[in-house]
């Protein structure tokens, strides 16, 4: 469906007026970033799934020259994973 760095588009396009979004975190809440103006948006997952309604460009196809507001990987928010000790 979507993965961390994917450019989708939603339902409905922001105030500024562009559709085009960065999925930068997911887990219970899916943090997505306005292409257009930078703002970022955390949005609860069953709620993003009904708003969502294509992916545009997958993350290993992304031009990051070409988008001013795109996030390096390095800068992207995997979900955190707790280790167990081992004893």
């Amino acid at each position: 469906m979507f993965k961390l760095g994917d450019i989708i588009t939603m339902k409905k396009p922001h105030a500024c007026g562009e559709n085009r979004w960065e999925v930068i975190r997911l887990g219970a809440d899916i943090k997505v970033k306005c292409l257009g103006c930078g703002h970022i948006v955390m949005i609860p997952r069953a709620e993003f799934t009904k708003k969502f309604k294509k992916v545009l460009t997958q993350a290993n196809q992304v031009k990051t020259e070409n988008e001013e507001h795109y996030l390096k990987k390095s800068q992207l928010m995997p979900p955190n994973f707790i280790k167990r000790n081992e004893e």
